[in-house]
């Protein structure tokens, strides 16, 4: 556990496996939305991971999708029955901010620790088997805890550490330790500060590691969580695109039935993947909607139309509703508010439209794991009262933004999937490029890239400095190799400025430009100067209203990728 708000466990966004096992490009694909009991009707090799209110529980999930091992995050207060349908090979218990013993804290069934399936404890989740099982966990009292580097030292280098040198470089947050294990457990690993660091029980095949391998910082972090998925657990490494696929299909086909799909069309990687997948398993039961809600980049709607009609064959409704949705945020200024209004708007358009085509039973939306985290519904539709879980980080409109009194049912075969994985499974479709390589997009558009009210004028105004910035980077060669980059329009916000010898008064653009592999973490791309100084002067220049730009340069976490 961390009691430290200024220490952030983070995955540098360029972070590759450095297991010498996985030499080939990862086809480290989740599933769709699928029940426990589909789970246990496909025989689906996979490891569970159980969530308590950690904000980066998801990103131990990625490495054990990296290891091509099907793994899923689930809330830490699942019951013993039905982690028992889901047949899962091995079980990682999450680190967390809260203290075990404190009032309120997450706590496990003690019946998961007799199931006889291979359990591994991480941080708070090394702490919580130990206190359930009978040992005893305190606060550091000398210097407060334990953050940053640490060295740890291996008193054993079998189980998890087979394979491994003496010692190794970890990364460490926390302010509790355990003082005494239960029976049974053995210490295999201690650091200068924390004498029982990781420990082991080898005739149940449960192990707690106090360090985070799931992070870069830690080194061996793979090798470890490999040596828990294979050696511990016994898994294979069989998780594949074209698993992925078939599953999709097969569930999609199983659940529509006869039904009639109203996909929401963005032109994103993520809904065009979804129309080709609907596409293959429904055909001709799939209707395709684009609503312009005035809050694209520039020229977009017109792009989108013409490759989905003209080269993929694929029809699609464009319904026009650009005044409808600026009137819906007219003086509006806060975040949220404009998340939850515009995703509210979208599904009753949605609604009203598909009444002129007859009977439609479902909405298809490309929404992604992160929207899900991000918006925490995969911990508080399971939160008991009381309970001290991750806070909520932002509402996405397709997650947050949705109203309860819907007339579709949801139809969401990425929401397990993360942002790379879904460009695979583009990629396997035979999506083009163009799309694949698409720097992601919100779908409340401009609309939470202006800070202040939304009007016409300030819409315009982003275009066009997006636009810019864009273009330079794609004229730079850059665009690949950054995660998107875009612009901020500050419309609240001036500043002094000079130009032809006048004094003006006038708003900033930020320029955000990230790297990332699927938009949980993420780092400012170190963007050559010369680039950043033709965007600020191209923006000056050719954008009324703009007297001065600026680059962000914060991190995720600290920050969020958008501003708001």
């Amino acid at each position: 556990m961390s009691n430290n708000p200024n220490i952030n466990i983070f995955l540098d966004p360029n972070y590759k496996s450095s297991f010498t096992a996985l030499n080939e490009p990862f086809e480290d694909l989740s599933q769709s939305d699928s029940s426990l009991e589909s789970n246990s009707r496909s025989n689906l090799q996979n490891i569970v991971i159980l969530d308590f209110g950690s904000q980066y529980s998801e990103l131990i999930a990625r490495r054990v999708r990296e290891l091509k091992v099907y793994s899923e995050v689930l809330s830490h207060n699942i019951s013993v029955e039905k982690l028992r349908l889901l047949c899962p090979q091995g079980i990682i218990l999450s680190g967390g901010p809260a203290s075990v013993y404190e009032k309120g804290s997450p706590d496990i069934d003690p019946e998961i620790f007799e199931l006889g399936i291979p359990i591994l404890g991480i941080c708070y989740g090394m702490q919580i088997t130990v206190l359930t099982m009978g040992g005893k966990v305190a606060p550091i009292h000398l210097g407060g805890g334990e953050y940053g580097k640490a060295k740890l030292f291996l008193d054993s280098t079998d189980g998890i550490f087979s394979g491994l040198e003496n010692s190794l470089m970890t990364w460490m947050s926390h302010g509790d330790s355990v003082l005494t294990l239960p029976d049974g457990f053995q210490i295999i690993a201690h650091t200068a500060r924390t004498p029982i660091a990781a420990i082991a029980n080898e005739e149940k095949k449960i192990y707690g590691v106090q360090f985070h391998p799931e992070v870069v910082h830690s080194e061996k972090g793979m090798e470890i969580l490999a040596n828990f998925v294979y050696r511990i657990a016994n898994c294979k490494a069989e998780w594949t695109t074209g698993q992925f696929l078939n599953n999709s299909i097969n569930e999609v086909k199983e659940t529509v039935g006869e039904g009639k799909v109203l996909l929401a069309l963005s032109g994103g990687v993520d809904s065009s993947a979804l129309a080709f997948l609907l596409n293959k398993a429904i055909g001709k039961q799939l209707t395709c909607m684009f609503i312009d809600q005035g809050f694209m980049r520039l020229n977009e709607p017109e792009k989108l139309l013409q490759v989905f009609r003209e080269q993929f064959k694929i029809p699609v409704i464009y319904v026009n509703a650009k005044e409808r949705f600026l009137n819906k945020v007219k003086g509006i200024t806060d975040p949220e508010h404009k998340r939850k209004l515009i995703g509210e708007e979208f599904i009753r358009v949605f609604e009203e439209e598909s009444t002129k085509l007859g009977p439609i039973a479902f909405l298809a939306q490309g929404t992604l794991y992160p929207d899900i985290i991000e918006s925490a519904g995969a911990n508080y539709d399971r939160q008991k009262p009381g309970e001290k879980i991750a806070v909520k980080i932002k509402s996405h409109h397709n997650v947050g933004g949705l109203p309860e009194n819907m007339k579709f049912k949801l139809l969401e075969p990425f929401r397990k999937l993360f942002k790379d994985e879904v460009r695979r499974v583009a990629r396997e479709l035979g999506v083009p490029t163009r799309i694949t390589k698409r720097h992601p997009f919100p779908g409340p558009g401009l609309a939470i890239r202006i800070i202040g009210e939304i009007t016409e004028e300030r819409l315009n105004i982003l275009r066009m400095a997006d636009y810019i910035a864009r273009e330079e980077i794609d004229e730079a060669g850059l665009y690949d190799s950054v995660w998107q980059i875009f612009a901020v329009l500050l419309a609240d916000i001036k500043s002094v400025g000079v130009m032809g010898d006048k004094r003006t008064y006038a708003s900033p653009i930020v320029i955000r430009a990230i790297k990332s592999e699927d938009g949980m973490t993420a780092d400012w791309a170190h963007l050559p100067y010369e680039v950043l100084e033709k965007i600020s002067t191209r923006i000056i220049n050719e954008v009324a209203g703009i007297n001065r730009v600026v680059y962000d340069i914060t991190s995720k976490p600290p920050g969020t990728i958008e501003w708001e």
